[in-house]
């Protein structure tokens, strides 16, 4: 008898039959476009995805996909996340959010996210904006940004996802950008194979209270001056005409003219996707001056070392303690060994 096989899913099974209600001209849509494009050829049953996402524009996206999911409440989707992912561990688990969602009120769940590393994806739509509430300053606006809660520019200094990630114990961090879908499928084709917390910054554009303030990222006058683009054991190039490279000084690093000066891509600084003290250097190009020079915003995989996952720990220790002890009554754990009975 022979075997019945699964019809090859396509990107038009991961559409739900709800109207998509974000502005014209959002970033969003591409973001969602990019989700439908490679979910059919990750290899998962459909039934095993679920998305989890907190309160935003950016958290709608759990109704336009046709899988599992939950719109959870504002800056906890990390936590939801954590206990699907616990309780499941089979089900591959996305959580949705955008900036000010995961690093304003949900600040604290989101790096706490990237310490445990659970096995799942977190992908985060920066638009350096509070979009759903009509345009204040969110925690990543640049410093002096006029909005309708800071009408005389922004004071605060603003996070740098990557850089915080990071910092926070992240085992996986990438940037990708609306405008670049290419680009954006092979981050989630990546972030999904990887085995841990992968995190995922996508710029993405507000066309009403941000507009193109990534734009010099992606338009082709500026893009290959303005953006490099990260790839594993390769140098570090951008410029018109790929004639610019980023050389380290001692522990500074520099940009160097690679035609002008002669020097060898082999001299330039090779991208190790491993070296956690590089990627934190990578990951602060654009927002720290190194002796007042101007550098690219890095694209790509920043960092990327598995490490243990939450989920399977805690399943081995669950499993050991019962081979141990077996299994106990919940009064039993609720009341421990020290009890008192008062007459």
């Amino acid at each position: 008898m022979s075997e019945i096989l699964e019809p090859k899913l396509a990107s038009k099974d991961f559409a739900s039959n709800q109207e998509v209600k974000w502005c014209p001209g959002c970033g969003d849509y591409s973001i969602l476009k990019q989700v439908q494009t490679v979910f059919p050829d990750l290899g998962i049953p459909k039934e095993k995805f679920v998305f989890i996402s907190g309160i935003g524009c950016s958290s709608r996206f759990t109704y336009y996909m046709d899988t599992y999911g939950m719109h959870s409440i504002h800056g906890r989707a990390a936590a939801i996340a954590s206990g699907v992912k616990a309780a499941n561990p089979d089900l591959s688990v996305w959580v949705v959010s955008g900036d000010g969602d995961a690093l304003s009120i949900g600040g604290n769940h989101f790096i706490h996210a990237m310490r445990k590393n659970f096995n799942l994806n977190y992908l985060v739509f920066n638009n350096q904006i509070y979009s759903l509430t009509k345009g204040q300053y969110s925690p990543t606006s640049e410093k002096g940004k006029v909005t309708k809660t800071s009408p005389y520019g922004s004071i605060e200094e603003p996070f740098n996802p990557s850089e915080l990630a990071l910092g926070a114990k992240a085992s996986f961090v990438a940037r990708s950008l609306d405008r670049d879908p290419k680009h954006m499928q092979a981050m989630l084709k990546r972030a999904h194979e990887f085995k841990g917390t992968s995190f995922v910054e996508v710029y993405q554009n507000c066309p009403v209270f941000n507009d193109e303030a990534f734009f010099a990222f992606s338009d082709k006058e500026t893009k290959k001056e303005e953006a490099i683009f990260l790839e594993h054991g390769k140098p570090l190039i951008f410029g018109y005409n790929d004639e610019k490279g980023i050389m380290l000084d001692g522990i500074t690093p520099k940009i160097v003219n690679i035609k002008e000066s002669n020097i060898s891509p082999n001299d330039l600084w090779i991208h190790d996707e491993k070296n956690k003290t590089k990627a934190n250097m990578i990951a602060r190009f654009f927002d720290t001056l190194f002796e007042g020079v101007h550098f690219p915003r890095p694209f790509g995989v920043i960092y990327a070392d598995e490490r243990a996952v939450y989920d399977e720990g805690m399943a081995d220790q669950i499993s050991t303690i019962n081979s141990k002890k077996g299994k106990m009554p919940l009064n039993k754990i609720l009341s421990g060994d020290k009890t008192w009975s008062i007459n």
